[in-house]
């Protein structure tokens, strides 16, 4: 029996892995359908950026991995503060574009309580990563996901990033509040996190 387990484990990984690649080099071609499928709670905006009210928001799902200087990270650590998640490759132009902003905006929150973590996905070497945070001056966090399986924790019908780059912000209690799936200059970043920093 468990001879027959171990194909189906190594299909299902082979599955995800496929599905994450497609979703995520199919969304750096500048794609930004929105939506969840199903019955969404949420409302997104003229400016791209979709909500969710207090009351109606979901758990994160579990956010966790080793970073790009080798120390573990669990998204779990930062509760009580605004955690703003930004999904980002280095082989991605729009990511590219919006870095400087993200850094300048999470220097300037730093003492509101708002943590910026980068998820890095399909980079094959995780020295791109690096060298990218290191043209950019990015000094927050990025966890390292080749493969983008932290994308697929994201439950379906909630606000799942669906594109390269994607923003997704956690609010205090570490439930999931807005998202885009655009890239950000500093002004749109700001109007997205500053109703959750405002947040009692």
């Amino acid at each position: 029996m468990s001879s027959g387990r171990a194909p189906r484990r190594r299909f299902t990984l082979l599955a995800a892995t496929v599905v994450a690649g497609v979703l995520v080099l199919s969304a750096c071609s500048g794609g930004t359908k929105a939506g969840g499928g199903g019955n969404t709670n949420f409302v997104t905006g003229s400016g791209g950026v979709s909500t969710v009210a207090k009351g109606d928001r979901t758990d994160a799902p579990k956010l966790d991995g080793t970073i790009l200087n080798g120390k573990a990270l669990d998204i779990t650590d930062y509760k009580g503060k605004v955690v703003v998640l930004n999904f980002w490759g280095s082989w991605c132009g729009p990511c590219r574009a919006e870095a400087k902003h993200f850094q300048k905006v999470s220097q300037e929150t730093a003492d509101q309580g708002v943590q910026f973590v980068g998820i890095n996905t399909r980079d094959p070497q995780k020295s791109l990563a690096v060298s990218f945070e290191e043209d950019f001056g990015v000094t927050y966090p990025s966890i390292y996901d080749p493969t983008g399986k932290l994308l697929l924790r994201f439950p379906k019908g909630t606000l799942n990033p669906q594109a390269i780059p994607s923003t997704v912000v956690v609010d205090r209690d570490g439930k999931l509040a807005a998202r885009t799936l655009a890239a950000l200059d500093a002004e749109k970043l700001r109007k997205m996190i500053d109703p959750l920093i405002a947040e009692k």
